[in-house]
């Protein structure tokens, strides 16, 4: 191999390497959107390896808000303009959350004249939960309750009184109604019933266990 050949692999070598370790999500893409190369950063927030994303259409994985920015970029390369291109996109993250940000696209090629390809980079700049997850969140926030609280479910659900639950806990009766009340406000239980009913559900209280006991 002639020396200047050399170089040139030496330099593309060390180019890909520098490509697999930036932290920002890059891709090489043709005109047409579809992957050619793609780094781990970028794979990652596909949920799948850089080789799994060659020939995937980027704009399949990252969903434009707009598609009027899209038909813009499409034309503007049909042109062979050479400006920076960016897009607002959203795509679901390997845990579900939908995620929003931009795309960047560079057109490079080694003349003018040659059909260029695109350097994309992703910016992530925000999350949001899904419903589900945003539920799970909320039920988490619901089942912390005190250690007094989780007594006094597990009383009721064993049939005790609130004579009883005060005895157990050494609070007053008024005590025991507060802290009922309060859990009632907040899982919008109608009676105790479906006080302990939510306590089981929410995991409050240890499932098929006799007497009830807290979590």
């Amino acid at each position: 191999m002639d020396p200047e050949r050399r170089e040139a692999v030496l330099w593309r070598n060390r180019a890909l390497t520098l490509f697999d370790r930036v932290s920002l999500p890059v891709a090489v893409c043709d005109v047409y959107g579809a992957v050619l190369l793609a780094n781990p950063a970028m794979a990652t927030e596909c949920g799948t390896t850089p080789g799994g994303l060659r020939g995937r259409d980027v704009l399949e994985l990252f969903r434009p808000q707009q598609a009027t920015q899209v038909e813009r970029i499409a034309q503007a390369l049909r042109l062979r303009h050479r400006s920076r291109y960016q897009v607002s996109v959203r795509w679901r993250a390997p845990g579900g959350a939908q995620r929003y940000g931009e795309l960047t696209a560079d057109p490079v090629s080694d003349t003018i004249e040659d059909t260029p390809t695109l350097l994309v980079m992703l910016r992530v700049l925000g999350e949001r939960k899904t419903a589900r997850a945003a539920a799970g969140a909320r039920d988490a926030r619901e089942a912390r309750v005190t250690p007094v609280e989780a007594r006094i479910l597990a009383l009721l659900a064993g049939g005790a009184t609130t004579a009883r639950a005060a005895r157990e806990t050494g609070l007053s009766t008024d005590g025991v109604t507060y802290h009922l009340r309060r859990l009632s406000a907040r899982w919008g239980a109608a009676n105790r019933t479906e006080l302990v009913a939510r306590a089981y559900a929410l995991g409050v209280l240890a499932a098929g266990v006799w007497p009830p006991t807290p979590v």
